[in-house]
């Protein structure tokens, strides 16, 4: 692109469209806190989590039941009801 005429006037506009002027003094900065908020869904989920931590992982009254029963001879089961029981398990997992 040839450019012709006064050249000079040229590159004064695009010397003003460059200058930024003053910039005023900005007043005090004052920061903002910052906000925490915890939806209703995970407030509910804490409550969970903090009562399964005081539920044991066994139930030891139940084990002392069933080992008092082995102990005994008085547990009996069949093979048939533990295959029974296996069947049921796998076809529940395929369910």
């Amino acid at each position: 692109m040839k450019i012709t005429g006064d050249i000079y006037n040229v590159a004064k506009v695009y010397n003003k469209q460059k200058s930024v002027g003053n910039i005023a003094k900005a007043g005090q900065v004052v920061p903002k806190k910052d906000v925490v908020s915890i939806s209703n869904d995970a407030r509910d989920f804490q409550t969970v989590s903090k009562a399964l931590k005081d539920v044991p992982d066994i139930r030891q009254n139940k084990v002392d039941e069933f080992a008092d029963l082995y102990r005994s001879g008085g547990y009996d089961i069949s093979g048939k009801e533990i295959l029974e029981k296996i069947g049921k398990s796998v076809m529940d997992k395929k369910a």
